[in-house]
């Protein structure tokens, strides 16, 4: 049966359960072969799609290059929703070869040998944010003080902004990942585009010892990348650094203040399933809810069903991190888990590179906050924490006492 064929249509994105687990009817569709969903209007007409929901089909679909992820093909399906004229948004957005040849100019920044040499830097600013949410008043937003800092700071000094000009990238970043209003999120995307045009021109005369310095001087400079690449490239990084990482650390933090006996498991011994932790939690959370489409370039044979040339796909990283014949209990937060196969950080050509300076983020983050702060306790209903309907899962505020 062809995607024009089918007439039980389901309207994607389902909406989360009120405990932030993901939409129960993705266990309920991972028992069939993809089924067809209707992605919304907003920067691209409303369309039809394949949703891809079985981990081994979610792996498949991520490493295809049969699926394309180049949003300037026509036809490509669109989920955030700005405007992709002439230009990708990012190289997120775009095949091999040009694909790896954006993303080789920054893969040195991401190496596990470049970001060990960040962990006393990050650990400085960790016991900073961490001495100023023991001076606030109590309840304290940690998520406000603390894991919405952190990264902030940590990309700003990264990219080269300026942390004066932190709270306009945040804000932006907030409203073009919110979906709520699709014009609202295009003129966000102008404006942060613009912003971060005029930044790298002047660094072109100006550069620093930094990520826009280096892709302006070592790569515009010498026509080997455009303008326009090159904020494709900061904006990525800006927003996928800033935004996953800020709600990974709040979620790390409110999956142990609403659990006891598993906060006390991730705690003993010192720390010592801090990193098998860290990684579950993503698999739980599977925070990259809804970003994942992609466009079929010929006809194909995924989960059991026939993909035509020009058919749309939604990979569901969620549903794949829950299927039940992978993990076991799913919907359980096991620390002694094996995880290593979550697919949190993506697969294939797309993986994601910031994984290495994340993973160090979020492990001196919550070091450091259960040595910092072992009386540590939710000051609210976790149900009224979480956003709703935005393409990155995460929380509104994270209040706390201590």
């Amino acid at each position: 049966m062809s995607l024009a064929d089918h007439t039980d249509i389901l309207d994607w994105p389902f909406a989360r359960t009120e405990d932030g687990d993901p939409p129960p009817l993705l266990a309920e569709l991972r028992k069939a072969p993809p089924c067809a969903v209707r992605i919304p209007a907003g920067a691209a007409e409303s369309r039809l799609a394949w949703l891809v929901t079985r981990y081994a089909d979610v792996r498949q679909a991520l490493a295809d290059p049969r699926l394309s992820a180049d949003e300037t093909l026509p036809g490509a399906p669109v989920r955030i929703q700005v405007p992709p004229g002439g230009n990708p948004s990012s190289f997120l957005r775009l095949d091999d070869p040009e694909h790896a040849r954006l993303r080789g100019m920054i893969q040195t920044e991401f190496t596990y040998r470049r970001v060990k040499r960040l962990r006393e830097p990050v650990q400085r600013l960790v016991d900073e944010l961490l001495d100023e949410l023991a001076a606030q008043p109590q309840p304290a937003d940690l998520h406000a003080v603390f894991s919405r800092a952190l990264p902030t700071l940590v990309i700003a000094r990264l990219l080269g902004v300026p942390e004066e000009d932190s709270p306009f990238f945040i804000e932006k970043t907030r409203v073009i990942i919110s979906q709520e209003d699709p014009a609202v999120a295009q003129a966000a995307f102008v404006e942060m585009s613009e912003y971060l045009a005029k930044l790298a021109l002047r660094k072109l005369t100006d550069p620093g010892d930094d990520l826009i310095s280096r892709l302006a001087v070592n790569h515009h400079a010498t026509g080997d990348l455009t303008l326009d690449e090159l904020v494709g490239i900061a904006r990525l990084v800006l927003v996928a650094g800033h935004e996953t990482t800020t709600n990974q650390i709040a979620l790390n933090v409110l999956a142990l203040l609403r659990d006891d006996e598993l906060r006390a498991q991730v705690a003993a011994d010192d720390g010592a399933l801090i990193l098998n932790f860290l990684e579950e939690s993503m698999r739980y959370w599977s925070i990259s809810q809804d970003a994942m489409v992609r466009l079929a370039t010929e006809d194909m044979e995924l989960g059991g069903v026939t993909i035509e040339k020009g058919d749309a796909v939604v990979i569901s990283v969620p549903a794949g991190n829950h299927d039940e014949s992978v993990f076991a209990c799913p919907h359980r937060l096991d620390p002694h888990r094996d995880t290593s196969g979550h697919l949190q950080w993506g697969f294939g050509p797309h993986y994601c590179q910031g994984a290495p300076l994340a993973r160090l983020e979020m492990e001196l983050a919550l070091r450091s906050l259960l040595r910092r702060f072992p009386n540590l306790r939710l000051a609210a209903d976790p149900r009224t924490l979480f956003r709703r309907g935005t393409v990155f899962h995460g929380v509104t505020r994270l209040p706390v006492t201590w």
